[in-house]
């Protein structure tokens, strides 16, 4: 074997066949009440939102990129110890599977649940979408993981 000659794991000299295949992570969504972004999703494959969660003294903040997705296509559901994200990223012209050379960019409905560290309060929970990203602003709670109590007697 020459300095220009590999040989590979199987201990040939011929390259190995690559298949590309199409990249997807599938994620269960939680069991909620229907949504308006839920329509026509059960026959679909649904993908998992990254996400980065990150702490301010004052509160939890949630942010991901969600180039292509409008606001009416997102429903953020807050509860006091959770956050769930569901929504779809809609392809403006179809293309055949053929006709890609790579297709690394996720389409279709997607969505992310993470429990949160702390208590949040829902109510003054706040939510935008600019540039494309989508940032969740979740205040804090701060109850007193214990009370002194006083004794009357009677």
């Amino acid at each position: 074997m020459n300095d220009n000659e590999e040989k590979f794991l199987d201990g040939s000299e011929n390259e190995p066949e690559v298949e590309l295949v199409k990249a997807m992570s599938v994620a269960s969504r939680p069991k909620a009440s229907p949504r308006r972004v839920e329509e026509d999703f059960d026959s679909e494959p649904e993908g998992q939102l990254t996400i980065d969660v990150y702490q301010t003294p004052t509160e939890i903040v949630i942010e991901s990129a969600i180039a292509g997705v409008t606001s009416e296509d997102l429903d953020v559901d807050v509860t006091t110890d959770s956050v769930s994200i569901i929504g779809r990223r809609r392809r403006e012209k179809q293309v055949k599977d053929e006709d890609y050379f790579y297709q690394e960019c996720y389409w279709g409905k997607f969505s992310r649940s993470v429990i949160l560290p702390q208590e949040v309060d829902p109510e003054e929970s706040k939510v935008t979408l600019k540039n494309g990203i989508l940032t969740i602003h979740l205040p804090k709670l701060n109850r007193k993981r214990s009370k002194k109590l006083r004794v009357k007697a009677e």
